[in-house]
């Protein structure tokens, strides 16, 4: 028989929600009998240590209502999760006295409010997803100094305030992603065991040269649409990055890689960049250093490898760029795709560009003087 006390707790959990039209998950559940039978309740011995709240079918409707405190009266429960559906209302403080927590996971619901500072009491918390939700205030620094945490799954939320430092050294996983954070990166506040890190669609400024620097076990990056300024680090390029996402803020400076960059894409458009473009791009399968201030003439090797399809996208419209070595009589391979316009040349030959590339084919004299 289950636990009197997590016997009341389901009770109140299930007054405060309902099926979606079309939703059948609560069907099971009869408070006349065993409620360790009941669709996504897990029992160990008389409590319950996991709640999967709703059909989890894909596509299937969810639930809707409010999340009752009595979740804190489940002193045994390991993991929460709850399917994308209409639940409203804030998160419940009580969620802190939960001590064996490992994974919660809240997302694609309308759940509103700040993300209570008490979290920070679920030492043992791995999975944090409360992602697609209609969260605001700060993300609390309490919840940064979580010891567990490898997943932490905050994007598509309103949230604001500065990225706190986070302190576990088992974090693989952090997107914050689509909210309104501001402020700059602490030097030390992302652990080197990152492998994901999503920031995009933010407000955050600063230098990240030393946040990045030592986090080289990472495989996909994405800080674009921020304000983020100095230098890109040329050690980054080391990394074993399938993705590499900087586009859209204001980074400036040159950029020098150590060595080839064997990144598939690699995304440096609209910054402020300048200097010479490096050699050691010309490896990238998609390569967008458009609308930046690079300068001189395009280097051989990506001739090279635009010729015979090494690359699938060259974007370099919207420099100051004096010249390719490209013969006007050759065909460009149809599987490549080659942007030059608006730069401090003549083009060679004509491809087609992006709509958003505009129709000029080069910039002004006036402005090439300047860059000379």
């Amino acid at each position: 028989m289950l636990d009197p006390v997590d016997f009341l707790a389901l009770q109140s959990i299930r007054k405060r929600l309902t099926d979606m039209p079309g939703s059948n998950y609560f069907a099971s559940w009869d408070f006349t009998s065993d409620p360790c039978n009941f669709a996504g309740v897990y029992c160990d011995g008389d409590r319950v240590v996991a709640l999967n709240l709703g059909d989890p079918r894909a596509g299937s409707p969810g639930l809707s209502g409010r999340l009752d405190p009595a979740f804190g009266k489940l002193s045994a429960l390991a993991e929460l999760t709850i399917v994308p559906g209409r639940i409203m209302g804030s998160l419940p403080h009580t969620f802190s006295q939960l001590k064996y927590l490992r994974f919660l996971a809240i997302s694609r619901n309308f759940i509103s409010g700040d993300i209570p500072a008490s979290f920070g009491q679920l030492r043992g918390l791995r999975t944090l997803d409360l992602s697609f939700n209609q969260l605001t205030g700060s993300i609390p620094s309490a919840v940064g100094n979580l010891p567990a945490l490898s997943n932490v799954i905050l994007c598509h939320n309103r949230l604001s305030g500065s990225v706190p430092p986070f302190v576990s050294q088992t974090l693989t996983r952090l997107d914050l992603k689509h909210n309104d954070l501001s402020g700059w990166l602490s030097p030390h506040g992302l652990p080197s065991s990152l492998e994901y890190l999503s920031l995009s669609w933010n407000r955050l400024t600063g230098p990240v040269d030393k946040p990045l620097s030592h986090l080289n076990r990472l495989n996909y990056i994405d800080l674009s649409l921020n304000r983020f300024t100095g230098c890109i680090p040329g050690i980054i390029f080391t990394f074993p990055i399938t993705s590499l996402q900087l586009q859209r803020n204001q980074f400036s400076g040159p950029v020098q890689p150590e060595n080839l960059v064997a990144i598939p894409a690699v995304d440096l458009s609209y910054n402020q960049l300048s200097g010479e473009i490096s050699p050691m791009f010309s490896t990238v399968q998609k390569l967008y250093l458009n609308n930046n201030r690079f300068t001189g003439q395009v280097p051989a090797s990506f001739v090279d490898r635009v010729l015979s399809a090494g690359i699938e996208l060259l974007y370099l419209q919207h420099n100051y760029l004096t010249g390719i070595e490209i013969n006007p009589t050759v065909e460009i391979p149809l599987s490549t795709s080659l942007c030059l316009q608006y730069n401090c040349m003549v083009l060679p030959v004509q491809t087609p560009c992006p709509l958003r590339a505009g129709r000029q084919k080069t910039r002004p004299t006036s402005q090439c003087i300047q860059w000379k």
